[in-house]
């Protein structure tokens, strides 16, 4: 049977399009050289989310992982160590770059999400010594991708910074769905950045922009962040009209997540009578289905629903991802609710 059209795609909040309103806002951008400093859009850009995380600077860069890459280059020099969850982005999905560009041996705590032990990141610090690699930062990542979207609550984060603190160890986060945990806990936006030393935010993971994550930290760290972008290929000419994309998601779409968050709970209550999904763990907009029990495998259960017009992840041989986004629609949602289960 060939494929059906596709109705509703979940692969990534990434496959947005820029709207109409949007691509005006990109169209209208006031540009200038940002290899020069010179582009009005791209400064306020940056100092409009520096002020959201209340930090004192911000840097534009391409992607997240380079945005992450350099938040650790500066924070761990090289052959020194890195701590993070053994399934966070910047060691399962960044094709190695903190080895392979920044010298960074990382140690890894076994995969928690939102169930995150600060005793246990603790106990794993090491300090200076003859033998060991020292631990220079730890990394969360807020919300945790492969953890379906979950949400760090804000009392285990302030105990991680207290145990940053203590170990004097710079504290990083990866906050490219951060936008989704303020929405879904209420947690203000500074309250979270100034936990950290840097973040990393993202503007194409569910706001709707294009292209483009930022750096966040105080203005001596971007300042060096600024020569590490150039370093890696990120310096960039005109780019106030991506940076006119990232102004507009960021004062329209981010109230808006609540309803990929609505949407993602009514897949995971339609998806839970086959014991692949507890909705109760579904928070934000990542619907991870686990199929160790179910009939089919991930592959499979993704080409059955290619047949129906649907696309989702596969993210192992038993495990699926959806992620709902502004591009989709209550009928796509209804039609993957209704159909989805019928393939498990």
């Amino acid at each position: 049977m060939a494929d059906a059209a596709v109705l509703v795609d979940f692969r990534s909040d990434t496959l947005t399009r820029p709207s109409p309103a949007m691509r005006e806002a990109m169209a209208a951008a006031e540009v200038g050289d940002d290899v020069f400093d010179e582009d009005p859009t791209l400064h306020e850009l940056q100092a409009h989310v520096a002020a959201l995380f209340g930090h004192e600077a911000a840097l534009f860069t391409p992607s997240g992982t380079m945005a992450n890459q350099i938040a650790l280059q500066l924070a761990v020099p090289r052959g020194e160590e890195l701590l993070c969850d053994a399934a966070a982005h910047v060691v399962s999905d960044e094709i190695g770059a903190a080895a392979a560009l920044g010298g960074i041996s990382t140690r890894t705590w076994p995969t928690a999400g939102a169930d995150l032990d600060p005793a246990v990141v603790l106990d794993m610090i090491r300090p200076d010594g003859f033998v060991a690699v020292p631990t220079r930062a730890i990394a969360v990542e807020q919300t945790h991708n492969r953890q379906g979207g979950a949400v760090i609550p804000l009392a285990t984060l302030r105990s991680l910074r207290e145990a940053a603190t203590e170990a004097g160890v710079h504290l990083h986060c990866d906050g490219a769905r951060i936008w989704h945990a303020h929405v879904a806990d209420g947690v203000p936006l500074d309250t979270y950045g100034r936990l950290f030393d840097s973040l990393s935010v993202c503007l194409s993971k569910g706001l709707g922009a294009p292209v483009g994550s930022l750096v966040v930290g105080s203005a001596e760290r971007i300042a060096a962040a600024r020569k590490l972008r150039k370093r890696l290929g990120g310096g960039m000419r005109q780019a106030g009209i991506l940076a006119a994309a990232g102004l507009y998601a960021l004062r329209n779409n981010i109230a808006r997540l609540a309803e990929d968050h609505a949407r993602a709970h009514r897949l995971a209550e339609a998806l839970a009578p086959a014991g692949v999904v507890d909705p109760a763990r579904i928070r934000t907009n990542i619907v991870p289905l686990d199929l160790s029990g179910a009939a089919v495998d991930g592959p499979a259960f993704a080409a059955a629903a290619r047949e129906q017009g649907i696309l989702v992840s596969v993210l192992g041989r038993r495990l699926v991802r959806l992620v709902t986004h502004l591009d989709q629609t209550d009928d796509g949602i209804d039609h993957a609710a209704k159909v989805l289960p019928t393939l498990l």
